[in-house]
């Protein structure tokens, strides 16, 4: 077994975002029409590295089944044409909010100040729709900065837990 903290955090208001105006030149976050491809790519090589495991056997159908929900925004983050990174905004209308369900960069391009614009990006565009919170949350097996980036970006842990994971 693994140990695992797991944390919860929102963000109530976009006045809150501490946006992180650190931009390459050429990134390029740009909402994508519903393609299971892209998302399983992403899901497989933003995830291989932080045990992103209930997704992998998946057939098609089910992911088919996933992108096609009206209420699932995904977003790519490029530079030029290289794709860099990704993230998955789920709207729940009857809670007026928005989950960040699946937010990375592929391992290349951690580390060179991505990141934190990419997630100030995230959250402006879960405020777009009239919601009251924003949220995600993040474990102790993601990237040793992914906290630190919520965080800092003006997001509050609301709920904490401890759990265990079988170690395949």
């Amino acid at each position: 077994m693994i140990p695992v903290e797991r944390n919860f955090l929102e963000l109530r208001d976009l006045k809150n975002l501490r946006f992180n105006s650190i931009k390459q030149t050429k990134l390029i976050v740009k909402k994508i029409k519903p393609d299971f491809q892209l998302n399983k790519f992403f899901y497989k090589q933003v995830g291989k590295k932080y045990r992103w495991i209930d997704r992998l056997s998946w057939p098609d159908e089910k992911w088919i089944e996933y992108i096609s929900n009206k209420n699932l925004e995904t977003y790519v983050i490029s530079i030029s044409d290289d794709l860099v990174g990704f993230f998955e905004l789920l709207y729940n209308p009857q809670l007026k909010e928005t989950e960040i369900s699946y937010f990375g960069l592929l391992e290349e391009y951690i580390g060179k100040g991505i990141g934190g614009y990419a997630l100030s990006e995230a959250i402006k565009k879960s405020f777009d729709k009239d919601i009251n919170r924003v949220w995600l949350h993040t474990c102790t097996l993601d990237h040793p900065n992914a906290l630190k980036n919520y965080i800092a970006r003006g997001m509050t842990i609301f709920r904490k837990e401890n759990i265990n994971i079988l170690d395949n």
